[in-house]
């Protein structure tokens, strides 16, 4: 992930980046194409294709495109979530991702027990997370729920625990994928806070979101994919 070459100030930079799924017209193509050398059955699919990107440290970046356009694809490609099928990606600094609902958290851990294997995930040690632990719950706001399962969880709940987890691990590189637009109005305010002031203090945000509105207060620019 560190082969593109970038200039002193890029924290991530991606040449001809591209992810491909083969795809079978039935399960068993997929075992005959494993075991039997040269018979192909089946057929690339290419998500995304073709993608060069640099984005400077400090930076607000908007990544808009219907769906289907390889927009969530290329986000977990700059998490490392991904490996490319082709070209290459470069990223430097702690990243941490707030991809679609559901990544990242075991369903069946509570709120409390996902807190700590996301944090040590994103690079924090056992002292470090619970020197931060009150601060992330007070971010949430979740209350009680803090310590049910997350399955319990709504989906404005899920999502004020992934953002209050990504805002105190001392990420250089924010990702955040559509995950904002699940939650209240106040919610999204004080994400919005929280991401103009991680710039101002130099951090990176890369941002996914069908809402003109949201890209357009938060991002200096953006791509269409």
């Amino acid at each position: 992930r560190e082969s593109v070459p970038m200039s002193s100030s890029a924290v991530i930079r991606a040449s001809v980046l591209g992810k491909a799924y083969r795809i079978f017209k039935h399960p068993a193509d997929r075992l005959v194409e494993l075991l039997v050398p040269g018979r192909q059955r089946g057929t690339d699919f290419w998500a995304l294709q073709g993608v060069d990107l640099t984005v400077q440290a400090g930076e607000a970046v908007g990544v808009i495109g219907r769906n289907g356009s390889g927009k969530s694809t290329l986000l977990q490609l700059v998490c490392g979530i991904l490996q490319p099928s082709a070209g290459e990606i470069a990223v430097r600094g702690r990243v941490a991702g707030l991809l679609e609902l559901g990544a990242g958290f075991n369903p069946d851990f509570t709120g409390r027990e996902n807190v700590h294997l996301a944090a040590v995930i994103l690079g924090l040690r056992a002292n470090e997370i619970a020197a931060r632990f009150a601060a992330i719950e007070a971010f949430a706001g979740i209350g009680s729920f803090i310590d049910r399962p997350v399955r319990e969880y709504s989906s404005g709940m899920y999502a004020r625990l992934a953002f209050a987890v990504c805002a105190h691990v001392d990420a250089d590189i924010l990702v955040v994928d559509e995950i904002l637009a699940v939650g209240d109005a106040a919610f999204q305010q004080k994400c919005m806070r929280y991401l103009r002031g991680f710039r101002v203090g130099g951090g990176t945000v890369l941002f996914v979101s069908h809402s003109e509105a949201s890209v357009l207060a938060l991002c200096e620019r953006a791509v269409c994919l």
